[in-house]
């Protein structure tokens, strides 16, 4: 045959597309999304149940069925079938057919096997169809023996074994702890000593024994409580039919148990970290509480710190050690991350903050009254218009006892408000001075007046001889000079008692020496009146003197005669 070129240029042109395209063909295959093979999504199972057991499970469709819906089904048919008391085990067969499997049980087909459901399966459909027949047959042979007379006669008969042990529990019981309350009362005293630390009674021995046995009584109503919650769910497993209560009741103890067991093996790690925490911190504040100790007694001394600060001092450190110690302990304390925790602390603290304003107020000016040394327990002070003496300093009030025995309660953000004049704080090194004022005539010469006010001061009671009593003419008035008494005192509990008597001896002195107080002065005609000095006072033959009426006489001239 003649070559063409036309021919051959054709067949060439082909060859060579046929080769390029056997080039690409792998980087082609390379280039293209590998499409990796989805494995089939397992078939959803859905239990079958008598009684609340499973007995198997079916995985496949059946026409419109879903599997959920041919369990169901299955389950009822099961259901109705155990309940009836001629039934025979042995009359649950299975019945084949060209493309399925019946499970029947006379006239009533339980349940079609097919050939999906033994694919599913990975057996034979007749074999698969037996085997479920085979466990239908036992469940309902084990259900006619739980729900047989015998069965209900002899769950009766255990309920009466264990009805029989619980009333001899009671009785050993009621002969056992009466005999445990009659020992305890013997050793009241004898046996079951006080707990002491050296000469420090903690708990007296009869407390003690009050305390041993309340702790009998809750052990015996606690055995009580747990031997009736025990002995109804074993009665009730006895019978079939309240089997599923008993597991119930059972498992209202139970599990709180196995979740507090797995919680407390979960929270051992951080329970340690905490011990360590604690003990640190514990021994941390019986140091400071040492220093600050010896700081009070005097055998520390810090400069600048006075000695009386110690004590609050040691509890402001504490408090902080406290809060620093809660502060690294909270991470660590079990459901500290949960949402609900975490929600309660910011409410608690947003409602902390609110409704605390003044009692936060009130402990800074505690605190702040605690360095001002302003007074101290058992002084006699005056706060606003309040007198008395401190009986209690508190971080919130500060307590006042006025001379009438009536407490005031002051706030402290009130005492750091107002100004506070303290009789003590100098009574002791350099003396309270006691001053009251009497006015008296321009008629009484004044060094006499000073003498009898100074001879007054001597006679009273808790008035100091050294520094001597001194007196002020504080005015010289229209009517009367002014004069103050001042006097020493180391007293200033006493002081509304020595002002009284004091001022009962100037009243004395001055009748005494007959001179008149004239507080308040009197305006009247001093000739024909009585004078104002008590009668005891007054000579025995004293009378008020009469007016006396002079004639009238002309004034004299001043002309030389």
């Amino acid at each position: 045959m003649p070559f063409s070129l036309k021919r051959n240029g054709s067949f060439l042109g082909v060859s060579v597309l046929v080769l390029i395209l056997l080039a690409s063909a792998p980087s082609a295959a390379q280039e293209a999304p590998k499409q990796a093979e989805q494995p089939a999504a397992a078939p959803a199972k859905a239990p079958v149940q008598l009684d609340g057991k499973t007995l198997f499970e079916v995985r496949e469709r059946v026409a419109s069925f879903s599997p959920e819906e041919r369990a169901r089904a299955i389950t009822e048919k099961l259901a109705r079938l155990s309940r009836d008391p001629l039934l025979r085990a042995d009359a649950i067969t299975t019945a084949d057919d060209e493309l399925t499997t019946d499970i029947v049980a006379g006239d009533l087909v339980l349940m079609v096997v097919t050939e999906r459901d033994a694919k599913a399966a990975g057996k034979p459909r007749q074999e698969l169809a037996a085997e479920y027949a085979q466990v239908i047959r036992d469940a309902v042979l084990a259900r006619q023996r739980e729900y047989s007379l015998r069965s209900i006669l002899l769950g009766v008969l255990y309920m009466l074994l264990a009805t029989v042990a619980l009333v001899l529990v009671f009785r050993f019981m009621n002969f056992l702890f009466p005999k445990i309350y009659g020992l305890l009362e013997r050793w009241r005293g004898t046996v079951i000593p006080s707990i002491r630390i050296q000469q420090l009674e903690l708990l007296a021995a009869t407390r003690l024994t009050d305390m041993l046995l309340g702790l009998v009584r809750v052990v015996r109503f606690v055995l009580v409580v747990a031997l009736l919650y025990f002995y109804l769910p074993l009665v009730l497993s006895f019978f079939p039919r309240t089997q599923g209560y008993a597991a119930v009741l059972f498992g209202y103890v139970l599990t709180p148990l196995r979740t507090a067991w797995a919680g407390f093996t979960a929270f051992l790690p951080d329970a340690i970290f905490i011990g360590v925490i604690v003990l640190v911190f514990y021994y941390l504040i019986k140091l400071v509480k040492f220093l600050f100790g010896e700081v009070g007694k005097g055998t520390l001394t810090v400069p600048g710190f006075d000695a009386e600060w110690a004590e609050p001092t040691y509890k402001i450190v504490r408090f902080l050690l406290i809060a620093f110690a809660a502060v690294v302990i909270f991470p660590y304390l079990p459901g500290s991350q949960s949402p609900a925790f975490q929600g309660v602390s910011l409410f608690l603290g947003v409602l902390f903050s609110l409704g605390s304003t003044s009692a936060i107020a009130n402990i800074v000016a505690g605190v702040l009254l605690t360095y001002t040394r302003a007074f101290q327990v058992g002084d006699r002070v005056k706060i606003g218009e309040t007198v008395g003496d401190v009986m209690e300093k508190t971080l919130l009030v500060t307590r006042v006892r006025t001379i009438k025995n009536v407490d005031v309660a002051v706030p402290n953000s009130m005492v750091l408000g107002s100004h506070i004049v303290n009789y003590s704080s100098s009574a002791q090194s350099h003396g309270l001075i006691l001053h009251t004022g009497v006015t008296i005539g321009y008629d009484a010469p004044w060094r006499q007046v000073h003498e009898l006010l100074i001879s007054a001061a001597d006679a009273t009671q808790n008035i100091l001889k050294d520094p001597k009593p001194f007196v002020l003419q504080t005015s010289l008035d229209d009517f009367y000079v002014s004069y103050e008494l001042n006097a020493f005192t180391d007293q200033p509990a006493t002081m509304a008692r020595t002002y009284s008597e004091l001022h009962q001896h100037i009243q004395d002195k001055f009748n005494e020496a007959g001179v008149e107080i004239m507080s308040p002065h009197y305006g009247s005609l001093r000739d024909g009146n009585q004078v104002t000095i008590p009668a005891e006072n007054l000579p025995k033959n004293y009378q008020a003197p009469s007016f006396r009426v002079l004639p009238w006489e002309p004034p004299k001239s001043n002309k030389p005669e």
